[in-house]
């Protein structure tokens, strides 16, 4: 079965947003986890009902193999946001809360733009960096304001954990242009571009306390609404000189 035509930039955006709307949950839900469940388990736990899920869709498609340098290119992707990141993060938490991770959260946009432009290609123009380098440290500097706990374990593998999923991010988003959409995890980058649709990331913290305020009964301050604006602003900047 052939691929379906390739989306416009601006469905590109909305499935990329869709994408960190769901994902913003995960940070949150891994904290709780942990208490209960090795980060081990966790992770391949994961992997295992989502590969299962991926290998019967491509059964039913009749999908044509990767090439060698596709599978090679894959095999990044997974590294980066399958085992990788889920693995790291979820060690990560048993040292250091939620809301101090969502200091390092704030920098992932900016990883998969470094990232977009050594493997994908992209070139975006100056002023970009700076809407991304202002986004990111706002998000840093939200999460900095709070009382939060360091742990130099804690944080070196968030760190690591972030430089992962920057990778697999513009990884899968250039891979997606050879085999199509659905068929890499970075469905939605690639039609409107790896470092643009990337700062969208730049919303996940807020989502994820969010979240955790309607599902744990968290309180959301009057700052969080204020910097969330300052965000939204930067994302709106980097998309319009991605290119």
């Amino acid at each position: 079965m052939e691929n379906p035509p390739r989306p416009g930039p601006w469905a590109g955006w909305l499935n990329g947003l869709l994408g960190v709307i769901i994902f913003s949950g995960s940070l949150p839900a891994t904290r709780v986890a942990v208490v209960d469940f090795s980060p081990f388990f966790l992770t391949f736990a994961r992997a295992t009902i989502a590969g299962g899920l991926a290998l019967l869709l491509i059964m039913l498609r009749r999908e044509t193999r990767p090439t060698r340098r596709q599978a090679a290119s894959l095999a990044i992707v997974c590294a980066g946001v399958v085992v990788g990141f889920p693995l790291l993060t979820a060690l990560a938490l048993q040292h250091v809360t939620s809301a101090h991770s969502m200091v390092f959260i704030g920098l992932l946009p900016l990883a998969t733009a470094l990232f977009g432009v050594l493997r994908g290609g992209e070139r975006p123009r100056p002023i970009f960096w700076v809407f991304s380098i202002l986004g990111s440290l706002l998000v840093a500097g939200f999460a900095l304001s709070g009382d939060v706990r360091v742990s130099l374990q804690g944080d070196l593998l968030m760190l690591a954990a972030v430089a992962l999923c920057g990778l697999g991010y513009a990884e899968g988003a250039a891979l997606s242009r050879q085999l199509g959409g659905w068929q890499v995890i970075g469905w939605g980058l690639a039609a409107g571009g790896i470092a643009a649709v990337g700062q969208l990331q730049l919303l996940q913290p807020f989502l994820g306390l969010a979240l955790a305020a309607t599902l744990l009964n968290e309180h959301v301050s009057p700052l969080m609404l204020a910097v969330t604006l300052g965000v939204i602003l930067c994302v709106a900047g980097s998309k319009k000189f991605a290119r």
